[in-house]
Formats: C-alpha cells, structure tokens, sequence
C-alpha cells in the first residue's frame, strides 16, 4: 500500500491518466483525416504560441546582453565600444559550446544509449519515426539563444521551429498510435516556419517539398491546416502580416521579366557556391579537431573581428535585408557586406553552433540581387526599382539552396506581400533550382533531391 508522497504521486497521476485515454478513445471515434485536422489545428495554435514566447525570451536576453532594441543586433553592434563588439560573440560562442560540451560529458554510456529519438526535426521526419528528443531539442534551443543573442551570425528561426516541432512530437507520444507522429511533427515545424516568417503557404510547401517530398492531399491537409491556424495566432498575439512590408512597385515591363527569370540561372550557380562554401567551413573546423567550446569560440571571434569592420555582419540579417528593401544603398558597401556576411556566416555554422541559414541565405540573396542591379544599370540597362531585384534575389538563392522552389517564391511573396511577382518568381526560382541541383546534389539540408534522405553535412 503506497503511503506519503508516492501515494500522492500515484493519486495525482491518474487523473491525468484517464483523461488522456478518454481523449484517445474520443480521437479513435473520429474519422483519421478529420482527426488529423484536428489535431494539426490544435498544434498549429500551440506552435504559433511556443515560437511568441520564444522571441520574447531571445529579445529579453539580447538587451541584457548587449542592449540591442527589439531584436535589432546591428544597432546593438554599432553602439557598442570595438572591445565589446570584438569579445560578444566570442563569449557567446563559448558559452554555448560549454553548455553542450558539459551536458554530454556528465552522461554515461547506458544514458546516452536510453536516448529515443533524434534532436533535428528534419532527421526525425525524412529518414525517421517522428521522435524527437527532448533533453537533446532543449539544449539546442538554449545554446543557439547564446549564439544568437551576443551576435552570432546565425538564423535564430532554425530554434523556433524546432521548438514547435519538438511540442508536436511531444503532443503525438503521449496521444500514442492514434495520430501519426511523422505527420504532426511535420505541422509543427510548418506552424513554427510560418510563425517565424509570417508566410502560411510557404510554411506548407516547405513541409511537402522538403520533409515529406510529397504534395499528396492526405498530407498536405493538415499541413496546411497547421499553417493557417499558426498564422491567425500569430496575427491575434499582434505581430504584423508582412514580415517586410514593400510599397508599391510599377508593373514590370516585358525586358524587364526576362531579365529576372535569367536570374534564376545565377541564382542556381551562386547558390551552389554557397553550399560548397559552407561544408567547406565545416570541413574545416572538423579537421581543427577543435574541442566543442573552442570551436564555438573561434567562430564567434571571427564573428567579432569581422564586425570591426562592418557591424552588419552581427545577427542573422534580417536588419540588412530590411534596409536594403526600404532605401538601396551604394554596391560598394552593398558587395563588402555581403562578402564579410558570408565569411561570419561560414565560421558560425562552421562551428558547429546550432541555429539556422535560413534569413542568412535571405539577406545573401537580398545583396546579390541589389549588386546584380547595379551591374545591369552601369551596362546601360534600365532595370527599374533596385527592390524588385532585391526580391528576386531572395527568392532564388533560397531556391537554390534549399531546392525548394516552390517554397521559395511563395516566402518571398508572402513576407513582401508582392502578389505581382509571384508568376515571375516561380519561373526564376525553378530554374535556380535545377541548375544549383545539378551541381550540388545535396541541399542545405543534406538531403538529396526532394526530401530524398542523403548525408547529414548542414544543420539548419
């Protein structure tokens, strides 16, 4: 007979034990896609709401840290004396990479062997069952917030949506076979992609074009319903509808059309340089056979001597893409960022520091469109407002590298709000796909093809 806390223990846990078998006999009567749908709209909520309190949190971090307003690390860099903005991510850096270094090294092999799933949603849904681990999710999330948040130039959006991912697959173990796992932790990483990018179809697609590679209606349903419940929480916790609002652009002329297809071609071969760019970054710091602190710290420190230079190279970009949307700037300034972005980017992700290359990949793209502008008009061509190449740079270099066009034209439209684009946008960024395809086989994801399983050699 249990007496004292175990009694309590045990009295407490059956109530909870009941209501979760009465919610899966309640779930069982329901035909499987209306449960399904019910349950996407359930962690599409959640997912929307996990992804809020995240960013909350980072922001909060980011002004104790190095009092960057609102998320915007550039300004914090800018007004930060050159030893303060030397040392930030250097620090962060190490701090991350101790985090994961002790967690691992206080565990026995009898630990690391009861380990059920994997830490990387993708892996979890491409080449497996939908577990996802919890402890090693966590420690993630928490190394890449002191990346991130001391100025690590890294996409803090990769946490978000492994967050959302991780409650989905949480939410699925404990309802058991019910529900299939793969598919609600594919709803909730898009609920945390559109939550993150304010982009509900893109948040889909990214789903059915990478994780599931396929659009096939019983799976994209929920997706889909995941998406837009996400999208409408976000909107209702007061978070605008565009992500980079644009005005108005004059219609784009038949030269001109041509002209940003054709981009699509340069986007494919630039986006696969920057793919080969990247496992060339990690190749190196994997032969360092740098201890996961120092590694992590020799990045942030390349982080933070780059950013003596220019502060933009702070953060994951978003600032910059901002900027260069709303007023163009000169292409020296434009082509020296770019070139100092892409360096503190490859020795982030080189490191090994967990986060995401998805705004990085943006802003690259963001520079690449404005310099090819720039050229277009010092050759004589009238080009048109420098922001409509701006865009298309976007578009294609994500589609380039994440081979992922569909994806990729509908973010761009979504988070500018540009519908005129989108025909022109989806041309360019399936040709930016083949070609980037046939030269690297292997997406940022390491995954081959769509959703194809290959090596693992890039987290996001």
């Amino acid at each position: 007979m249990l007496t004292g806390p175990e009694h309590v223990d045990a009295a407490a846990a059956s109530p909870r034990r009941r209501a979760r078998s009465a919610l899966r006999r309640a779930l069982l009567r329901m035909d499987r896609p209306w449960r399904h749908l019910l349950l996407a709209a359930l962690v599409g909520v959640l997912g929307a709401a996990v992804v809020s309190a995240f960013k909350h949190a980072l922001f909060a971090l980011e002004a104790l840290l190095v009092h960057a307003p609102g998320g915007h690390l550039v300004t914090a860099a800018a007004d930060l004396a050159p030893a303060a903005r030397l040392l930030a991510p250097f620090m962060g850096g190490l701090a991350a990479g101790l985090l994961l270094w002790l967690a691992e090294r206080g565990r026995d092999d009898a630990a690391r062997a009861a380990d059920q799933g994997s830490g990387d949603y993708i892996e979890a849904v491409a080449i497996g069952d939908g577990r996802l681990d919890l402890r090693r999710g966590l420690l993630k999330v928490a190394a890449s917030m002191l990346v991130v948040s001391t100025g690590g130039a890294i996409g803090r959006e990769g946490a978000m949506v492994l967050l959302a991912a991780m409650l989905a697959s949480t939410l699925g173990r404990r309802l058991g076979r019910v529900v299939d796992l793969r598919l609600l932790v594919s709803c909730g990483a898009a609920a945390g992609l559109t939550a993150a990018y304010h982009a509900p179809l893109a948040g889909a697609v990214f789903v059915a074009e990478i994780l599931l590679g396929s659009l096939a209606l019983a799976q994209l349903g929920p997706v889909v319903v995941a998406s837009v419940m996400s999208f409408g929480t976000t909107m209702w916790l007061g978070q605008g509808a565009l992500l980079f609002p644009v005005g108005a652009l004059p219609p784009v002329e038949p030269g001109q059309a041509a002209v940003l297809v054709a981009l699509g071609l340069a986007g494919g071969l630039l986006g696969a340089a920057l793919l080969r760019w990247l496992r060339l970054a990690r190749a190196l710091f994997v032969g360092s056979r740098l201890p996961l602190p120092l590694a992590f710290a020799l990045g942030g420190l390349v982080v933070g001597l780059l950013s003596l230079w220019r502060p933009e190279v702070w953060g994951n970009g978003y600032s910059s893409i901002e900027e260069q949307l709303t007023q163009a700037q000169g292409w020296q300034t434009v082509a020296l960022v770019l070139v100092l972005k892409l360096l503190a980017v490859g020795a982030t992700t080189g490191s090994g520091a967990p986060g995401g290359v998805f705004t990085p990949t943006l802003f690259a793209g963001t520079a690449a469109g404005a310099l090819g502008a720039a050229a277009l008009g010092g050759l004589g061509y009238t080009t048109g407002p420098t922001t409509i190449y701006a865009m298309a740079g976007m578009a294609v270099l994500l589609a380039a590298t994440t081979h992922a066009p569909v994806m990729a034209a509908l973010m761009v439209f979504e988070m500018t709000g540009q519908y005129t684009l989108l025909p022109l946008l989806l041309a360019a960024c399936v040709l930016a796909a083949l070609v980037s395809r046939r030269i690297e086989p292997l997406s940022v994801y390491g995954l081959r093809g769509s959703g194809e399983p290959g090596g693992r050699v890039a987290r996001r």
